[in-house]
């Protein structure tokens, strides 16, 4: 492999898996200290202007990053080079798992409250992103169609191809795969999620209706992939990718044995993320239903509850017309 990239000597046991050990050129980690600085910023301007976040999303996004710096700042980066199934637990985290904490965290809504809202002509950051957001591209990008497909081509496309094996030969290519899974996790699981504001308008408004049905339809669309993606990788008599056929000499492990369990943790894994975006979706679905029962008990309050009495006396109407259509000769 070309490139400065720290490789262990030692077998991957459970310490070892944990040591803090930083690449050369740490671009993950980096990364993810760089969004929690930037997160925490956002929200000690947002403090100093007397606005309130809620702290479970603080919790959500440094969660998040946590997960992002455990992947690639410790001794499962360098043993993810030598093992398939390390490499799994890798992939699995960064697009399953961080994306879902971040999402949570509302990073979007946390930038579009901290940004000023300038008022008049001219161009600023807020009303930037608004146009980003509002973009045709930005629409084509969040589509359904479009996240799902990235989301599933990342599994197929890139280990029964030679894409995987052309990446991990040199240590940029390794992170841009990384950065890959985190990335296409992202934009999935924030359609799924809803939580920040999104392109999906057309989504949005049906979502209002049934607030978790197509999420949870989107979501469960991939399950049956992973599945079958882990069943191949387990039941394959022979390596699926060339990279990892020749395991560091003395760990006494067998290539095909540790594809069979990266294959295993590819078809597990999807259970955690599963749940944690579906409780997700029930407390927002709840939430919602609370937020609309409130307004109509305040408007009922105001207005003496005139569409619940307006509607009684149309039904009594009714029911006066069938009585006399009864009644007459």
């Amino acid at each position: 492999m070309t490139g400065s990239m720290w490789m262990p000597t030692q077998p991957p046991t459970l310490p070892n898996l944990l040591a803090w050990h930083l690449q050369p050129v740490p671009v993950l980690p980096t990364l993810g200290l760089v969004m929690a600085v930037l997160y925490l910023f956002a929200l000690w301007h947002l403090h100093r202007s007397g606005i309130r976040w809620p702290v479970q999303r603080t919790v959500w996004w440094l969660l998040g990053v946590a997960t992002l710096i455990l992947m690639t700042a410790t001794g499962l980066d360098g043993y993810g080079m030598q093992l398939f199934s390390v490499h799994m637990v890798q992939h699995m985290t960064l697009s399953m798992f961080s994306p879902v904490l971040l999402a949570l965290g509302a990073p979007v809504t946390l930038l579009l409250r901290v940004l000023p809202a300038r008022h008049g002509g001219g161009w600023n950051l807020r009303k930037g992103l608004l146009a980003l957001l509002h973009s045709r591209f930005a629409q084509f990008v969040t589509h359904p169609g479009v996240t799902t497909g990235l989301f599933l081509m990342s599994l197929y496309g890139l280990y029964f191809t030679p894409v995987f094996d052309s990446l991990m030969r040199t240590m940029w290519g390794h992170n841009l795969m990384l950065v890959h899974f985190l990335v296409i996790g992202m934009l999935y699981f924030w359609g799924i999620l809803g939580v920040d504001p999104s392109p999906r308008e057309a989504s949005r408004g049906v979502r209002r209706l049934a607030p978790p049905v197509l999420a949870i339809l989107e979501l469960f669309i991939t399950v049956p992939f992973h599945a079958f993606f882990g069943v191949v990788v387990m039941m394959s008599v022979a390596p699926i990718v060339a990279f990892y056929t020749h395991p560091a000499p003395g760990w006494s492990i067998s290539p095909l044995a540790d594809q069979a369990l990266g294959g295993g943790i590819a078809w597990g894994f999807t259970e955690l993320p599963t749940l944690l975006v579906l409780g997700a979706l029930f407390l927002r679905w709840q939430s919602a239903a609370t937020r609309h029962d409130r307004v109509a008990d305040r408007k009922a309050a105001q207005d003496g509850d005139a569409e619940r009495v307006a509607y009684n006396s149309y039904l009594a109407a009714i029911g006066a017309r069938d009585d006399r259509s009864e009644t007459a000769p």
